[in-house]
């Protein structure tokens, strides 16, 4: 069962006045939502959405990171502009992290436990999204039965999308709902963890081949925390694999992302892994796994950005 959607002035409008609402359900976010204030500081001064133009993270600390997008048609996008493939070939990351508390301040800044306390027996992003992502983890992952391979999915729930029958001696979860958890039939093991309030991820160094994460890392209001966690519990030459899409909580998801765009929130999950581990982590890529159809299609788009702890 797919979760509700709601037309982007829907979500504008109203969040506001019914913020509450929103609470079991998770929208497209062609829009911004914007917590308690504007967001003030020299990354994100130029991220001025409203409902009809979006503007991306235009200079960043004077470094040119994207180009102005209107709406959401390639038209009005140029042949030079960016996309989320390539931005990261040249990210051009400025010499500190550029963003500061205000970025990650959200909405509803009312404690995690409480939001989830009530299992969602659904599923985030649509049938398509879906398959796209199984089959990306079906090229990507240790194959089913490999007997010394750990996967950890990170913010994981009742369903991991991994391939049908897919089988490792261990797969970790780590997640806000034990009855979500319970319910997931691929975890061998699993703990119960906010990670907005305790950034540290309960496993030994250099445990996990691999690390999961799908359409959470919105979500993280202390990322460079949790990025330095999993390099830490991922084994030399580990592989973390960030999914997102087009789709959120938007009072719960941070004040950056539900303001900028696909190609911006592949820029901000690289300097996620630049930041947190200087040196620690290859170069960070993100790939578009989107359904056929992409941008043009009406399903969820799907995209993974994604580094390896070196070795």
């Amino acid at each position: 069962m797919l979760s509700a959607r709601a037309p982007c002035s829907q979500v504008c409008g109203g969040l506001r006045q019914a913020s509450r609402n929103f609470s079991n359900a998770r929208y497209r976010h062609h829009c911004t939502a914007l917590p308690k204030g504007s967001i003030r500081s020299a990354a994100a001064r130029h991220v001025v959405g409203h409902h009809n133009r979006r503007v991306t993270l235009t200079t960043l600390l004077g470094s040119t990171v994207l180009a102005m997008g209107f709406g959401t048609s390639a038209m009005a996008a140029s042949a030079t502009s960016p996309t989320v493939e390539t931005i990261l070939q040249n990210p051009n990351f400025p010499e500190t992290f550029p963003f500061g508390p205000e970025e990650f301040q959200r909405y509803d800044e009312t404690p995690d436990t409480s939001f989830y306390s009530q299992p969602r027996f659904v599923t985030h992003i649509d049938d398509g999204a879906i398959a796209a992502l199984t089959k990306y983890y079906s090229q990507v992952l240790p194959p089913s039965g490999t007997e010394d391979a750990a996967i950890l999915d990170m913010c994981s729930s009742w369903v991991s999308h991994y391939p049908k029958g897919y089988k490792l001696a261990r797969i970790a979860g780590t997640g806000m709902s034990e009855a979500e958890l319970e319910r997931n039939p691929v975890l061998t093991d699993f703990t119960v963890r906010d990670l907005n309030k305790e950034p540290k991820l309960p496993y030994e160094d250099n445990t996990f081949d691999v690390i999961t994460n799908v359409v959470s890392v919105d979500y993280l209001n202390r990322p460079l925390e949790i990025f330095q966690e999993m390099h830490r519990v991922l084994k030399p030459g580990g592989l973390a694999l960030m999914s997102f899409s087009n789709r959120c909580f938007p009072t719960k998801a941070i004040a950056v992302w539900t303001q900028t765009g696909d190609v911006d929130h592949a820029w901000i999950i690289g300097s996620y892994f630049h930041y947190s581990v200087p040196g620690g982590w290859t170069a960070p890529q993100a790939k578009d796994i989107s359904p056929a159809g992409g941008i043009f299609s009406r399903g969820d788009p799907m995209y993974v950005a994604y580094a390896h702890k070196k070795a």
